[in-house]
């Protein structure tokens, strides 16, 4: 709001991020091979970026809005599923910015890159179950956004966005099992040729989401009426 700059930031900072992060780890990760591996990296950040900058607003979206939570009446459900809808806007200009720079990054614009779509439809489906659940766990235990915060740091290094699975063999069934894998693998399949195998992974990132998602309506509908006195 009132950023002279507006949708721009949103769509700057994860692809300069994910610039940065390619330059270096070309040059210092024996990881970093392959063909259009600036396309892998910044794929992935952009799917990362929105992931981060959800999950921040949204595990502390019902305390955040206490103040017309506590004085109106209306499922406070839709607080959680706000930063999500929201960031999506920036979601799909980033994508879109993606799919023009895909010629100018060492990829070919092929019908693979349609992957994107269900990649976004992934995204935000994950993002928003895993919202539902934080948000209503940190009304409870306001430790939640700091367990946030420090798990994120965590995360972004178990996630393959500036390596390749197979650099890991060892580990690479474990790094399967995280969710943010299997919808960060749709996004480097889309945009490059030589991306690892992602079907065990998307098949996990689907099941966990489903699972939080039936979880997380659970949470919200039985707890709707106690958020106000927790708050």
């Amino acid at each position: 709001k009132r950023a002279s700059l507006g949708l721009i930031w949103a769509v700057a900072l994860p692809l300069l991020q994910g610039a940065v992060m390619a330059f270096v780890f070309s040059r210092v990760s024996p990881a970093a091979t392959g063909d259009a591996f600036a396309l892998y990296v910044i794929s992935g950040t952009v799917a990362w970026a929105y992931f981060t900058a959800t999950i921040n607003t949204a595990a502390t979206s019902i305390v955040d809005g206490s103040g017309l939570a506590d004085k109106v009446w209306f499922p406070r459900i839709v607080l959680a599923v706000v930063p999500s809808a929201a960031n999506a806007i920036g979601l799909v200009v980033s994508v879109l910015t993606l799919v023009v720079a895909v010629p100018f990054l060492d990829g070919e614009l092929a019908p693979r890159l349609l992957l994107l779509v269900p990649a976004c439809a992934l995204l935000v489906s994950f993002t928003t179950s895993l919202s539902l659940v934080l948000s209503a766990l940190h009304v409870f235990f306001r430790d939640t956004k700091f367990l946030v915060q420090a798990a994120l740091l965590v995360w972004i290094w178990m996630t393959p966005i500036v390596y390749r699975r197979s650099a890991f063999e060892g580990l690479s069934r474990w790094l399967d099992l995280n969710p943010m894998t299997g919808v960060v693998s749709l996004f480097h399949r889309a945009v490059a040729p030589d991306a690892d195998p992602w079907g065990r992974a998307v098949l996990v990132s689907i099941g966990v989401t489903a699972v939080l998602a039936i979880a997380g309506l659970a949470a919200q509908r039985h707890n709707d009426r106690c958020f106000v006195d927790r708050l």
